[in-house]
């Protein structure tokens, strides 16, 4: 069996895999919402959002110790990555807990996001599209291989820490985090990739998008599918257009029963993916299941212990 720690910037994962026929199978996915991008001042990690990251390892550490798993791989992304005390909070984190932390670049976070999602889809040539708490991984692919990639550094939790001031955003702070990830495209070139007519979106956000698609459009919670024009319409659907502290109850009613532990990330997070739609034309988004922690036990696992068949 494998322990896998992802800690991201809004939430941290522990994933134990068995693996059989070079295929892993996921026997326990135990989820805490750190939001430690939220622990962000003046771009270092402060005190109580390292305290939050060490507690959680503990009790990652604890529990997957009584279940039989004594080695724990352990890896950061933007979380730790996209901070001025990076190097700092890292060393603490693993002197108070006992674990090495592997901290990915964003190249590493791209590709893992693609070795981990590329087992699982059916798409040959497409835009991969991973949003998390504080960046964006982009890899456009054709033929199953990598030709660009890139993270990016807005997510969920950033663009609502920097924009939102209330629950939801507004119309006009909707256009706000829109203009930074139009410019985020601009300045790292990504307008230079071309249209592309699919995403397979990856992580987190893109899973809660597609379980508010399947219940607004009632469709099986088997669906993977969601096309451009439903995500506009679910952006417009849970804006705040009153431009008021108080939101409608019945948006507020929807998302804590179908994304209860996003409702503030949400929609910043579907903002950025339907800026990101717009920007490449994309008609449809099919939802992978596997991503970054896949791709991590992949490549930095499971080839470096030679495990066959991999």
């Amino acid at each position: 069996m494998y322990g896998i720690v992802d800690i991201g910037s809004n939430t941290m994962r522990l994933v134990i895999y068995k693996v059989e026929g070079g295929k892993p199978r996921v026997l326990l996915n135990k989820k805490e919402m750190a939001e430690l991008a939220s622990f962000i001042q003046d771009g270092m990690m402060v005190a109580d959002g390292i305290n939050r990251a060490c507690y959680i390892l503990d009790s990652f550490n604890l529990l997957a110790k009584d279940l039989g798993v004594n080695n724990l791989h352990v890896f950061a992304t933007a979380s730790l990555r996209n901070i001025s005390n990076s190097q700092a909070a890292v060393s603490e984190i693993e002197d108070r807990t006992g674990l090495a932390i592997n901290l990915l670049s964003g190249a590493q976070e791209a590709e893992y996001d693609f070795v981990g999602a590329a087992r699982t889809i059916d798409l040959k040539s497409g835009l991969l599209v991973d949003i998390g708490g504080g960046s964006t991984e982009l890899v456009m692919y054709n033929n199953m291989q990598i030709q660009n990639s890139i993270s990016l550094p807005i997510g969920s939790l950033s663009m609502y820490t920097k924009f939102v001031k209330h629950l939801f955003p507004t119309k006009k702070e909707r256009k706000k985090i829109e203009e930074c990830v139009r410019e985020m495209i601009v300045r790292y070139d990504v307008d230079q990739w071309g249209d592309c007519p699919y995403v397979c979106g990856v992580g987190g956000t893109i899973r809660n998008v597609d379980r508010l698609n399947s219940y607004f459009y009632d469709l099986s919670k088997n669906n993977r599918f969601v096309i451009a024009e439903n995500l506009n319409w679910m952006v417009k659907k849970l804006e705040n257009r009153e431009n008021k502290k108080l939101v409608p109850r019945e948006t507020l009613e929807t998302l804590l029963k179908v994304v209860p532990e996003r409702v503030r990330t949400i929609m910043p997070g579907m903002i950025i993916l339907n800026t990101i739609v717009k920007y490449f034309n994309v008609q449809s988004i099919y939802v992978s299941r596997a991503g970054v922690r896949e791709g991590y036990l992949y490549k930095q696992v499971l080839t470096k212990e030679g495990e066959q068949n991999v």
